[in-house]
């Protein structure tokens, strides 16, 4: 579902991505993970077409989209649950999904008043995501782990099939992450997604595979228990940054 070979970005003279190369079959739940400055969040955005590679290629499905835009990446099945919260505040839960549903149907699609058919969609993907009972409330109500739900279901509205979550569990009390989890946890196997994630519980409990960045190279790619034993990984990561059980 997504190839990614030699990819890599500068920022002036750093090399942020150093010739990552990485595959994802269909339905895969794969985790990036590294220290700071390993080069995480920017592979997640050149993905999300965001900021354009220097290097490499991006395949999805099987179509080349090294350069398209992001807009054309999410048409193609791409969606993306950002690190920070990234919502429309004065609006209620089920205006921010009637939103993401009606951009589906074109790039006009958006102005005016959901139809009820897109209120009645909107309210099954806030069921779905647990926000039963808060579809009237707006964004300013909601918790940081309500609004982390809600997120995922703006993202499930585009009917993706390749999702990128960033840091979904940054900022949440423990109660909030075993709930995000989880609900991550029960998403269609047929959803391919990356995640990058600091808490190794949450990464141990999601991820088929694991990919380990550090200083933009890809050291480590494997099962969680092959990068658990992997002694370059505790170098540079796992040893010193992170407990694991």
């Amino acid at each position: 579902m997504i190839e990614v070979h030699d990819l890599r970005r500068a920022f002036g003279g750093v090399l942020a991505l150093d010739g990552v190369t990485l595959t994802l079959r269909e339905g895969e739940r794969r985790a990036v993970i590294g220290p700071n400055g390993a080069g995480k969040t920017t592979l997640i955005n050149v993905l999300a077409g965001e900021i354009p590679s220097t290097g490499g290629a991006v395949r999805l499905g099987g179509h080349d989209i090294t350069r398209l835009r992001s807009w054309q990446r999410a048409r193609l099945g791409l969606a993306r649950v950002y690190q920070r919260t990234e919502l429309f505040s004065p609006l209620s839960s089920r205006e921010n999904v009637a939103l993401a549903i009606a951009s589906r149907r074109g790039p006009y699609r958006v102005f005016g008043a959901p139809a009820r058919s897109e209120q009645a969609e909107a309210d099954t993907l806030l069921e779905r995501v647990g926000l039963a009972g808060r579809e009237g409330m707006t964004v300013h109500a909601l918790s940081h782990g309500e609004r982390r739900q809600l997120e995922l279901a703006v993202a499930l509205a585009q009917r993706p099939r390749v999702l990128l979550l960033d840091e979904p569990t940054a900022g949440m009390s423990p109660l909030e992450t075993a709930r995000i989890t989880e609900l991550v946890a029960s998403l269609e196997r047929s959803l391919t997604i990356l995640i990058v994630e600091h808490d190794m519980d949450v990464v141990f409990r999601l991820a088929d595979r694991v990919t380990v960045l550090h200083e933009g190279r890809v050291i480590a790619d494997g099962t969680a228990e092959e990068v658990r034993g992997d002694v370059r990984v505790h170098d540079v990561y796992l040893g010193k940054a992170v407990t694991v059980a």
